[in-house]
């Protein structure tokens, strides 16, 4: 491929979420001109998917958390939106796209795929009746099913699981959450904050079922029957699985892009294939996946320079992530994997905070629950960063 063919081709984004959406703004801060192509399979409009677990207690339905459609993207951000498309497969070789919608030539490509829920392979006879919310659309539908219910239960105890007993909870429906874990948000919080977390959220209304699973989910009557490994029995109205997310990995897999957790990037979001690179929740740099708000946002500021050809490098400073649940707001940097040290826990009026500190007293990581999320810039001026 000639140069000057390469400059007619687009650059070409694969996912309108946050990863997709933000890249392409990071670009225009830089070159307003260079040609933009968005695919999705979603319609291509925008709205904020941490806003998913939220919309309860906020009063909104599905299509009041669109602040802007398709088309004003696309004029916005001088784009072309190619909307409710397949990517098939990826042809390197030839800088080709396959899609459901015909061929994409590109100059670079940017695999902002996102990722999918664990798929728990549940049994029973309601267990295709158990739902997800990942995207918009799912929400919409998750909301339809609950419309006149009154009960229900969640799989699942970590950040979205916990996000969305509160504002469910907030919203008048009774919630059972339940969890292998023997504490919510197990992978996040020392035992005492987590304890902290279940207290309030009990008193909210949320029924907790920690250290079981679900063995079978049955229709039983007009409701729902959760049978826990462990024997107990859970009658709800519907099911909601909030186990984790799993990035989205095939297209890249199946294009000869190496993989493991995630499609595997190096510091300049490049894959192994030449201009093929990847950013959000289906990118794995040096063995971390983050599917936080904060990391696509530092991910994005690299990428969009070195995909107009020039130098950059990401770097992850330390990233809190808000927990949001307004029973006991959460502000959380959890150690890095491995970190040594212990947790050193302080009750404070109307929270508490949890420091992770080196046996030297560095400060590796840290919880603050409650009024503590105040001390939250003080603190993260402390951390070491996340890649340097």
């Amino acid at each position: 491929m000639s140069e000057h063919q390469d400059q007619a081709l687009p650059i070409v984004i694969i996912g309108s979420g946050l990863a997709g959406y933000t890249v392409i703004r990071e670009l225009r801060k830089i070159d307003k001109d260079v040609p933009i192509t968005l695919i999705t399979r979603e319609p291509g409009y925008f709205y904020s998917k941490p806003m998913l677990s939220t919309a309860f207690a906020n009063s909104k339905a599905a299509d009041q958390l669109i602040s802007s459609s398709s088309d004003a993207m696309a004029e916005q951000l001088n784009l072309t939106v190619l909307s409710n498309t397949d990517a098939h497969s990826i042809d390197a070789q030839a800088r080709l796209l396959r899609t459901s919608n015909g061929e994409v030539g590109y100059s670079k490509l940017v695999l902002a795929l996102g990722a999918d829920q664990i798929d728990l392979r549940l049994q029973g006879t309601a267990a295709n009746q158990v739902m997800t919310v990942n995207d918009l659309e799912d929400y919409a539908r998750f909301r339809k099913a609950i419309e006149g219910r009154k009960r229900v239960a969640i799989l699942g105890a970590g950040l979205i699981g916990c996000e969305f007993a509160n504002d469910l909870t907030l919203g008048g429906y009774s919630v059972d959450v339940i969890d292998l874990a023997p504490h919510a948000l197990g992978r996040l919080l020392p035992e005492a904050a987590a304890t902290a977390l279940e207290e309030k959220l009990s008193a909210a209304g949320v029924r907790w079922h920690f250290s079981s699973t679900a063995e079978s989910i049955d229709l039983h009557g007009d409701a729902i029957r959760i049978t826990l490994v462990n024997g107990a029995m859970i009658d709800t109205d519907v099911v909601l699985s909030a186990v984790g997310l799993r990035p989205r990995i095939q297209l890249a897999h199946d294009a000869g892009i190496a993989t493991g957790m995630g499609i595997q990037v190096n510091r300049q979001l490049q894959t192994n294939l030449d201009s093929i690179y990847a950013i959000g929740d289906c990118a794995e740099t040096e063995g971390l996946v983050l599917p936080y708000v904060m990391p696509i946002m530092q991910a994005a500021r690299a990428l969009a320079p070195v995909l107009l050809g020039q130098a950059a490098t990401l770097q992850y400073p330390a990233m809190p992530v808000m927990v949001k649940t307004p029973a006991h707001p959460i502000v959380v940097s959890p150690p890095a994997k491995g970190a040594e040290g212990q947790w050193n826990n302080t009750k404070v009026e109307g929270g508490m905070v949890c420091r992770f500190e080196s046996s030297d007293g560095q400060l590796l990581g840290f919880a603050l629950l409650g009024a503590a999320t105040s001390e939250r810039a003080a603190l993260v001026k402390l951390l070491p960063p996340v890649l340097a």
